[in-house]
């Protein structure tokens, strides 16, 4: 769909039958995997592409300069597809869209997930520059055990060559679109937002998060008023992906 004035397109990918749901993707881009699967048992999912992810279409990243025109972008993507007062669901990057959302725009969910989101800063818990890691070590970044079948399945890029090397690429050029409006994150002023969010809050951490530790879990839910926490042993950074079942079983019982 067409949005900001005409000058983005938005692809929003849905999938599902039941109430709505949105989601919000990490950085490196949508990927619809077995938690979403689980989800759209009940749900119709909604995950919106953050502009310059979508495949074929990189340079509409240029039409945004900062978070502010993203947060609009989206709000105004969401209104005009009629999901106002819907549940949401932000990962990592999506986590700190979801918060940026519900903060600027309070009625716009009913209920807000966010899984080990972005966003905030602590000088004795410093968060992983994820743009800048060499891509060796991103597996160690993103999962508890990056050697497990399912975060090899994650991680897995095509044989072909061509392919793999455009999946690459395309990894690198979604990082760089993303961090455009969250690095540093020391200075884009979420932790003074972060009270406004007035919606049921379930803020979902891995343990053993290595790219944002989840001391931040508390951080969180020290400054939304209704929210409560949920760690998910034996996981990192994506949870949903390295420990389905317990992620699913949390958010699952918390939207319903």
């Amino acid at each position: 769909m067409s949005t900001w004035n005409d000058r983005v397109t938005m692809r929003v990918r849905t999938g599902g039958s039941g109430t709505p749901l949105v989601y919000l993707h990490p950085a490196g881009g949508l990927a619809w995997d077995p938690f979403l699967d689980r989800l759209a048992e009940h749900h119709t999912i909604y995950a919106p592409e953050f502009p310059g992810t979508t495949p074929g279409d990189p340079y509409a990243i240029h039409q945004i300069d900062d978070l502010w025109d993203a947060v609009l972008i989206y709000e105004q993507t969401l209104r005009e597809l009629g999901l106002s007062g819907v549940p949401v669901i932000g990962q990592s990057f999506g986590g700190m869209l979801t918060a940026e959302l519900a903060a600027a725009y309070p009625s716009l969910f009913s209920r807000v997930v966010l899984l080990d989101p972005i966003g905030l800063w602590r000088d004795d818990a410093p968060v992983a520059n994820w743009i800048a890691a060499p891509p060796e070590q991103l597996p160690a970044l993103l999962f508890a055990d990056p050697t497990s079948d399912v975060a090899q399945a994650a991680l897995a890029l095509p044989e072909d060559p061509d392919a793999r090397a455009s999946a690459q690429a395309s990894l690198v050029w979604n990082f760089g679109a993303t961090g455009k409006m969250c690095w540093p994150i020391p200075d884009r002023g979420l932790h003074k937002r972060l009270h406004r969010i007035t919606a049921d809050t379930l803020i979902v951490w891995g343990e053993q998060d290595a790219l944002i530790s989840s001391v931040y879990a508390e951080d969180f839910r020290a400054r939304i008023a209704n929210s409560r926490t949920e760690i998910i042993p034996k996981s990192g950074h994506i949870p949903q992906v390295e420990q389905t079942e317990a992620t699913y079983a949390a958010v699952s019982a918390f939207l319903h």
